[in-house]
């Protein structure tokens, strides 16, 4: 998608993902004058492949609570101007048929191109002109009196393999690097480093973990098996807290995923334990207590509760196998109990930025403006999205950080 360029530009949205492309049709529906860039070959790529296909696009629920960022409060400004609600207006608009799956998420019932079809026609409306792809090679602050500048207004400078652009605003929106396949970079971050802008440490987030042989050595041959657990990670007061999840979790040959998993992967640390209550809502002393239950094997008791091949497993562990619920001691109940309700194992790390669906960390929040995503340091250089250091739980959320900092950044061009 292309056009004339214009001789000088509002503003430059580096990254034609979620936020960019929301931010620049929002802008140019504002009547501000918008150029995209982006290296890709094809825009949109990680909403398209984003929820098996149907792009979870944002959460009913969503609010502060759901994310991860230093500073708890810097979205809560832009959450507050733009909400879930508004942007299911948007997709109705548009006659995108969506269903509610699971606590609020929100998917297209046919496929995820029709989010990217809708952010392009929004930007269609705003004449916003997007060039792809196109090499950014250097972007330079400005002074008035530069001869390069086309009007007084322009602050910017942008060099690229198609030639020079100039603008008052330039947006950063190129998001994390999770997908690298799909042409994911840290050239946000680059540019925040560049301005002197600090950048909390970036990590993979909502991925699958890694566990030792010995750690995982009695559940690695039940692959597959899929049950609800509560899962809590993270240590109260360092970093991001702790986290208490309801999820299901998937047993893999590699270790554990499954929602409960990629939430908790959000708030672990290396060298940190994970805690699963295998239980979920059972109570644990009511089963353990029904007098039915006596001349059961303790694997069928807890067949019970779990699948057969998870319950045989567990009695193993405890060399319970075989033996009927009545012979076990006080001290293997509680014992067995304490495997069941507060399972510790130590993850040997993450499936890395490959199998991540978003990046933990990035351009530190007490540079900008929250209201406005602006550098509170250097005005006209805005920073949206994933490379922002706010992270959402899974189910919807993170698309809703893109499109509610979008809108905030946008409302602040058109005030310009």
């Amino acid at each position: 998608m292309s056009a004339e360029r214009a001789k000088n530009w509002d503003a430059i949205v580096i990254g034609g993902g979620a936020a960019g492309l929301f931010c620049a049709g929002v802008a140019g529906q504002l009547g501000q004058k918008v150029l995209v860039l982006d290296h890709a070959e094809v825009l949109g790529e990680k909403i398209r492949i984003s929820g098996g296909g149907r792009c979870n696009f944002t959460n009913m629920h969503s609010g502060p609570v759901n994310f991860l960022s230093l500073n708890p409060n810097f979205v809560k400004s832009a959450l507050s101007k733009y909400k879930p609600k508004d942007f299911i207006e948007l997709v109705k608009s548009y006659n995108i048929p969506f269903h509610e799956k699971h606590k609020g998420q929100l998917f297209c019932d046919v496929s995820a191109k029709q989010i990217v079809d809708m952010l392009f026609a929004e930007c269609a409306k705003g004449n916003v002109v997007i060039k792809n792809p196109v090499t950014i090679q250097a972007i330079q602050k400005m002074n008035s009196s530069d001869s390069a500048a086309i009007s007084a207004d322009s602050l910017w400078q942008v060099q690229t393999d198609q030639g020079t652009e100039t603008t008052k605003a330039i947006v950063m929106a190129t998001g994390g690097l999770p997908v690298p396949a799909i042409g994911a970079t840290d050239f946000a971050l680059d540019v925040a480093k560049q301005f002197n802008l600090p950048v909390v440490e970036v990590r993979p987030a909502l991925v699958p973990l890694s566990f030792t042989s010995d750690e995982f050595a009695n559940l690695s041959e039940l692959s597959g098996l899929s049950l609800p657990v509560k899962v809590s990670s993270g240590q109260k007061g360092q970093r991001y807290g702790v986290c208490y999840f309801d999820e299901d979790l998937l047993l893999t040959h590699k270790g554990l995923s499954g929602p409960a998993i990629l939430q908790a992967s959000s708030y672990w640390h290396e060298g940190e334990v994970i805690h699963i209550n295998w239980l979920n809502d059972v109570d644990c002393d009511e089963l353990f207590n029904d007098d039915a239950n006596r001349l059961k094997l303790t694997e069928n008791i807890l067949g019970i509760v779990f699948p057969q091949r998870l319950a045989k497993a567990f009695a193993e562990q405890k060399n319970l196998l075989g033996r009927k619920w009545a012979e076990v001691s006080k001290k293997d109940r509680q014992a067995l109990k304490e495997l069941l309700t507060r399972w510790s194992v130590k993850p040997a790390g993450t499936l890395g930025w490959k199998k991540a669906e978003v990046m933990l960390g990035g351009v530190d929040t007490k540079a900008l403006d929250g209201q406005t995503m602006m550098s509170k340091q250097h005005p006209g250089l805005y920073f949206i999205g994933e490379c922002v250091d706010v992270t959402g739980h899974l189910g919807g959320h993170n698309f809703q950080w893109a499109w509610a900092s979008g809108f905030a950044c946008a409302q602040s061009l058109a005030r310009k």
